[in-house]
């Protein structure tokens, strides 16, 4: 792959990454919402749970992707 071609990979994984912080912050504020209001459906709230969990996984796969690796 050229160096451009890797260039262009990097920044729509760049885009991807901040995509998914936010969906995985909406849905932080979602559950924490739900589980205030005190009246929470709990299959709804592990739901939640699990995608943001989803969500979290495929962070840090593209944040490894992202990131250089080392030669120690």
């Amino acid at each position: 792959m050229s160096n451009a071609q890797e260039m262009k990979t990097d920044d729509v994984l760049r885009v991807e990454l901040e995509v998914f912080r936010a969906e995985h912050r909406d849905l932080d504020e979602a559950i924490h919402a739900l589980e205030e209001s005190g009246r929470a459906d709990q299959l709804r709230l592990r739901r939640l749970k699990k995608q943001k969990l989803s969500l979290k996984d495929k962070i840090a796969r593209i944040e490894d992707k992202l990131t250089p690796d080392i030669i120690a």
